[in-house]
């Protein structure tokens, strides 16, 4: 039955740590639900609550979005708390991390991206890591990363680091808060159960990102923007942006999408801790978005033939692409209620051809 499964392939410690964590998260955490209910519920939610905003974070503002794509700088006490808690949230270092996630940006849907999703949901999600991968991707693109002093230091101690960070404080802030009960039932909450939600929400952005959601700025490739998901990993649904601006410190960069990673890094530059926050101009963006557009009406165009609706709505685009492309070629910055009207209109575009019936 076993003659041919390759058990040479398979990354031993990172399977067994996985299956551990969901094994005890769905029988522990129960088991001790059961017997104990919580002793201090207060306590061990707001314990859960921030071990899970902590470590999420410091995988979105740091391995993300300031390592592995410096899309801004920042100071050493940003840095080293990102470090300590990215290794609580036990998705190895941020130097092999963010060396994975760069392979991924070169070569999305193609050989060589780590999780690449044309080899299906559940090898993106998880099956990428069960098992080496072939050929493994050489660390040859973080040397940037390897002139930094904190980010080898936490290279190479990220598991201890992880342990007591993640595993070891909240047990033991829980047993002078209640005793053992609570140390135990915090260890299984906030440290085991915890890394579990954050491990899966981290690899639905690999999956779900990849699988469901709009590409209203590159359909190039196979990411996604999702709203579901931008609430569960901190803004990083928002994955058709990121990957068509990857150096832009925002994903969600409408005023109306939820990107609390976004708002971290602004935040902390007004207090001086971060800096030289990269942007895509307004321009740029619209002009992506024209493109999907354009790509549509062209695609409604074979559909349809030249029908009337879809020749307004290609000429209403055009002169939204003209005054863009006489402003960058001028070297004009268009006003922000230019600009504005040239989003709402984009948008209405976009709606409207959404709305054109394909031809029986």
């Amino acid at each position: 039955m076993f003659k041919d499964f390759p058990f040479h392939r398979v990354n031993w410690k990172t399977s067994s740590f996985i299956i551990a964590t969901t094994l005890i998260s769905l029988i522990g955490v129960p088991l001790y639900l059961i017997n104990y209910g919580l002793p201090n519920p207060v306590f061990q939610l707001s314990m859960f609550f921030f071990f899970t905003v902590a470590t999420i974070m410091s995988i979105t503002l740091g391995y993300h979005r300031l390592f592995s794509h410096l899309s801004f700088k920042a100071t050493w006490p940003v840095k080293f708390l990102t470090l300590v808690f990215g290794a609580a949230a036990f998705e190895n270092s941020c130097l092999s991390w963010a060396s994975d996630h760069r392979h991924h940006h070169k070569h999305v849907d193609h050989d060589g991206d780590p999780y690449d999703i044309s080899r299906g949901f559940f090898y993106a999600h998880v099956g990428w890591l069960l098992f080496k991968l072939d050929p493994m991707p050489l660390m040859d693109n973080v040397n940037d990363l390897k002139k930094d002093k904190l980010v080898m230091w936490q290279d190479k101690w990220v598991h201890l680091i992880g342990v007591v960070a993640g595993l070891a404080i909240p047990p033991f802030i829980g047993y002078f808060v209640g005793g053992a009960s609570v140390a135990l039932g915090t260890f299984l909450i906030a440290g085991i159960l915890r890394i579990l939600v954050v491990h899966h929400c981290t690899f639905f952005i690999n999956s779900l990102c990849h699988t469901l959601g709009t590409r209203p700025y590159n359909s190039g490739n196979s990411a996604r923007d999702s709203a579901i998901m931008a609430v569960f990993t901190c803004g990083e649904g928002y994955h058709n942006y990121h990957h068509a601006f990857q150096h832009d410190y925002r994903n969600g960069v409408k005023p109306w999408q939820f990107d609390p990673t976004k708002w971290m890094i602004w935040t902390l530059s007004k207090l001086g801790l971060t800096s030289g926050l990269r942007r895509v101009s307004e321009a740029k963006i619209l002009l992506a978005e024209m493109r999907e557009a354009k790509r549509l009406i062209e695609q409604k165009k074979e559909e349809n033939g030249e029908k009337d609706a879809i020749a307004s709505l290609s000429e209403r685009l055009a002169k939204c692409c003209k005054t863009i492309d006489t402003a960058i070629a001028d070297k004009v910055e268009l006003s922000k209620s230019a600009l504005k009207d040239l989003n709402t209109e984009t948008r209405a575009v976009v709606k409207a051809i959404g709305r054109v019936k394909v031809a029986s």
